[in-house]
């Protein structure tokens, strides 16, 4: 024994409130089974007090509903709703049968609702008290516990505005029951706010459309509540700089010299380079070794690594002592830089082309490797570059004349300033780049495939029409549309195909197989996802790879004109479940079909199948 009370079951629950005058309740359950179990359980305890005034109402209520809903006229729950005056409500019910419930609750014609923790965000319907069982909940990534927000929508709910002078939250002893932690998140602040603005190829695409160019899409992005703690240090930053460069201003008026901050900017970016130069020369061979490799180990480059393998690795984008490389094979992998060996002189772009051309290149010869410096040959070749930043930085006091003492007096008090404007600067462009680097990843990839030109900064003619595809995965569905994979296939393959990408890719609409007019295609399918993929990868995107074949199943005979009660018991899966997945397919269909211009067969063939979708009951 773990020392916990054991759990109350559901009708001992429902008397123990019905006794201390606390129904109507909504009792909040961590998984859909206990919500639809529990209900059922109350439902069969005969020891219920029935209420016959309020049975001829939700009778009355309910074929009202079915009439214009028939679909929930043979619902499981039904008798148990009418006799008991209880249901579950949760995302595995139809929307008509929890607006049903909902509407009983709100009429007060129930006594409980069993509930999922997400009934609390999104409907609004009270109860005199709602009950928390447990400190956990379950989602799409297994158990976790309760949020702030969760539990303060959760608690939000009791108390009936009219009817209740207070609202009570009322805490079931069980195995999963944790006081202290739910005391603690009921004077939490609330969870802080989360963005639903991403780097999606769809917003990427739409943005350069409206805007036109890369500066400006950044920008946008900046600004963003997604990224609002970097946008903040961001607009901190610069704050910071104009307060320096105002500062470097001043001094340089009340000294009545001509030198604006660019000037001691520039003055400190000599002198910290000579510095560098003259102070910092590595002092070991490995320390010379590791400042050339961060010299020439840039994006383009052709590397080997270690010694002894003929292995060839394209360096992609080098992040501190790191490279992202793509292989000779195709894979993409990590190295370190001080396991490079090898730096070949030619630098490649990115499209496929070029890669297989870099890798050939050295093969062939037409590459050569860059000739590695010696510590002496550094040392001797550092002189000439002192001079050269001399004879720069002279150029800074040239017009001082008999002030030249003066001026770099003054130089060498904004140093500090100047100094920090450049970390700040260099710290600016950095949480820019965070910002702006799933995007341009984005780009290169939509580049890759001809949808934007990124050299030119527009969005390709390809793009257009996939901008006004709003689906999840659009450069999956953009590059079947281009390779025809929608064409010439039936009604219900095309539902089927499009449920597979439409679905979640882990939830399961049973186990029916599907037919091989179907299974063709999705392999067609797989193609397309793979080469997607392998790019993806390439420019450091994770892939999202897996269709979802039983999804595919389930909107295959529903499209052929399988009835809802023959899917709904063919699939075993959850009339919720269903509903969402044929409605998102439906709509995915329709967005296909608006591309009657450039696709008008795939558009004619999209827009009869969703027909065939969104029929009763899915609307």
């Amino acid at each position: 024994m773990n020392g916990r009370p054991p759990e109350i079951p559901p009708h001992k629950l429902i008397r123990a409130l019905r006794s201390y005058d606390l129904l109507p309740a909504i009792i909040f359950l961590p998984t859909r089974r206990k919500c639809d179990e529990a209900a059922s359980e109350v439902g069969g305890d005969r020891s219920q007090a029935a209420d016959y005034e309020k049975y001829a109402r939700r009778k009355e209520l309910f074929e009202e509903f079915a009439a214009a809903n028939p679909e929930i006229r043979n619902h499981k729950h039904k008798k148990l709703l009418m006799n008991s005056g209880v249901a579950s409500h949760h995302a595995g019910h139809l929307p008509a049968w929890k607006l049903l419930i909902e509407k009983m609750m709100s009429l007060g014609l129930l006594n409980a609702i069993f509930a999922t923790s997400t009934v609390a965000a999104g409907v609004d319907f009270p109860a005199r008290t709602v009950v928390i069982v447990n400190a956990d909940t379950r989602g799409n990534q297994g158990w976790r516990p309760l949020t702030a927000n969760e539990l303060q929508q959760m608690t939000g709910r009791a108390g009936r505005r009219g009817r209740d002078k207070v609202g009570f939250a009322v805490l079931v002893p069980g195995q999963f029951q944790n006081p202290k932690r739910i005391a603690t998140l009921l004077k939490a602040k609330p969870d802080p706010l989360e963005s639903r603005f991403r780097a999606t190829y769809t917003t990427l695409v739409n943005l350069l459309d409206a805007f036109g160019s890369f500066r400006q899409v950044r920008e946008i992005a900046e600004k963003s509540y997604a990224f609002r703690s970097d946008g903040r240090r961001i607009d901190f930053a610069r704050s910071q700089v104009s307060k320096l460069r105002k500062q470097i201003a001043d001094l340089m008026a009340s000294r009545g010299i001509e030198l604006s901050p660019e000037d001691c900017i520039g003055f400190e970016r000599l002198s910290s380079a000579q510095r560098r130069i003259t102070e910092r020369l590595p002092e070991t061979a490995n320390q010379l070794r590791y400042s050339w490799l961060e010299s020439v180990v840039v994006p383009g480059r052709v590397v080997t690594q270690g010694r002894g393998t003929k292995r060839l690795y394209l360096v992609l984008q080098v992040n501190g002592g790191a490279a992202s490389v793509i292989r000779d094979d195709g894979q993409g992998t990590v190295i370190a830089l001080s396991r490079i060996n090898r730096v070949y002189e030619n630098i490649y772009r990115f499209n496929e082309n070029d890669i297989e051309r870099a890798f050939f290149d050295v093969y062939e010869g037409r590459n050569r490797p860059i000739e590695e410096p010696k510590p002496s040959k550094l040392r001797l070749d550092s002189a000439p570059a002192e001079a050269v930043f001399n004879e720069a930085m002279e150029r800074f006091i040239s017009g001082a004349g008999a002030r030249r003492d003066e001026y770099l007096a003054a130089l060498w008090e904004a140093a500090p300033a100047a100094s920090e404007i450049v970390r700040l600067d260099h710290e600016i462009e950095k949480l820019r780049q965070k910002v702006w680097e799933p995007f341009e990843r984005r780009a290169r990839v939509l580049d890759h495939f001809h949808y934007i030109d990124f050299a030119a900064e527009s969005v390709t003619q390809r793009g257009k029409w996939l901008a006004d595809v709003r689906v999840d995965r659009p450069l999956l569905v953009g590059e079947a549309l281009g390779h025809g994979i929608f064409s010439g296939i039936g009604h219900s393959v095309m539902a089927g195909l499009m449920a597979s990408l439409a679905a979640d890719s882990d939830r399961n609409y049973g186990e029916m197989r599907i037919s091989d007019e179907l299974a063709e295609a999705a392999a067609s399918l797989e193609e397309v996802i793979y080469l997607v993929s392998s790019i993806e990868w390439r420019f450091g995107i994770e892939p999202n790879e897996e269709i979802n074949l039983s999804a595919a199943a389930a909107a295959e005979i529903w499209a052929a004109g399988a009835s809802w009660s023959e899917l709904v018991k063919r699939t075993g899966a959850e009339e919720g479940d269903l509903f969402r997945l044929l409605s998102r397919t439906g709509e995915a269909l329709l967005q296909i079909a608006q591309l009657r211009a450039t696709h008008p067969l795939e558009a004619t063939m999209a827009s009869e199948t969703a027909a065939l979708l969104l029929r009763d009951p899915v609307r």
